[in-house]
C-alpha cells in the first residue's frame, strides 16, 4: 500500500484510532500526521493472497502457535508511536494488542511489504527504520510485484540485520523465526510480469 499525504491538523494517537476506526478507508499516523492509504492493484493483491494462504496452511499443519494477519491488520511501532499497515505481518504465542479492540498489533515478528514503484523508497527506508524498532520482529521481507524477487533482512543476535534474496522460481526463502519457509514459486503462483 502507498501512503499519500493527506496532511491533517496535528491529531493526538487517541484522535487518530477514534478517526481510524470510523474511517472507511485506512490510514497511517505518524508525530499528529495522518496519512491516507491507496489501494493496490491486480499482482500485489494476488501476491498478498498467495503468501497468506501458504504462510497459513504451512503454520496451521506444523501446530505453530503462530496467526498471520493481512493487511487490514494495523501494527503500532511502540517506541514512536507509529501507526501502520504492512501487507502481512505474522505474531506468535501470546500476541499483543493495543487494546480491548484488537485492531492494532504490537508485536509482529515477520512482516512482509510487497513493493510497488511508488512505495519501494519508503518501504526500503524509513519505514524499515521504523520496524526496526519493534523488540520482536526479526525478518522483514520485501517482496517485488514487477519480477521474481524476496529479499529477506533477519534480524542477528547483536541486533545487526542481514540480508539475503532470491530470484528464481525454483529458490526457497526461509523465515527462521517461524520455522517456516516459501518457495518463489508459490509466492508468485498465477502472475504475469
Amino acid at each position: 500500500m502507498n501512503a499519500q499525504p493527506q496532511k491533517i491538523i496535528s491529531v493526538t494517537p487517541e484522535e487518530y484510532l477514534e478517526f481510524e476506526r470510523n474511517s472507511g478507508i485506512r490510514h497511517e499516523y505518524f508525530e499528529g500526521e495522518i496519512f491516507a492509504m491507496v489501494g493496490a492493484r491486480k499482482n500485489h493483491n494476488l501476491i498478498n493472497t498467495n503468501i497468506i494462504m501458504e504462510l497459513g496452511s504451512k503454520l496451521k499443519a506444523s501446530g505453530s502457535f503462530c496467526k498471520v494477519f493481512s493487511n487490514d491488520m494495523r501494527v503500532k511501532v511502540q517506541e514512536n508511536g507509529k501507526y501502520t499497515y504492512p501487507d502481512i505481518a505474522v505474531a506468535c504465542n501470546k500476541i499483543d494488542f493495543e487494546d480491548d479492540k484488537l485492531d492494532t498489533l504490537l508485536n509482529p515478528v515477520v512482516i512482509f511489504e510487497i513493493l510497488s514503484n511508488s512505495t519501494e523508497a519508503y518501504d526500503r527506508g524509513i519505514k524499515f527504520q521504523h520496524y526496526q524498532l519493534i523488540p520482536s520482529l526479526q525478518e522483514y521481507i520485501l517482496v517485488s510485484q514487477y519480477n521474481s524477487i524476496a529479499e529477506v533482512y533477519s534480524r542477528g543476535k547483536d541486533g545487526s540485520w542481514q540480508y539475503t534474496a532470491k530470484t528464481e522460481m525454483a529458490q526457497v526463502i526461509k523465515i527462521k523465526s517461524i520455522n517456516c519457509e516459501l518457495s518463489l514459486s508459490d509466492i508468485y503462483w498465477d502472475i504475469k510480469f
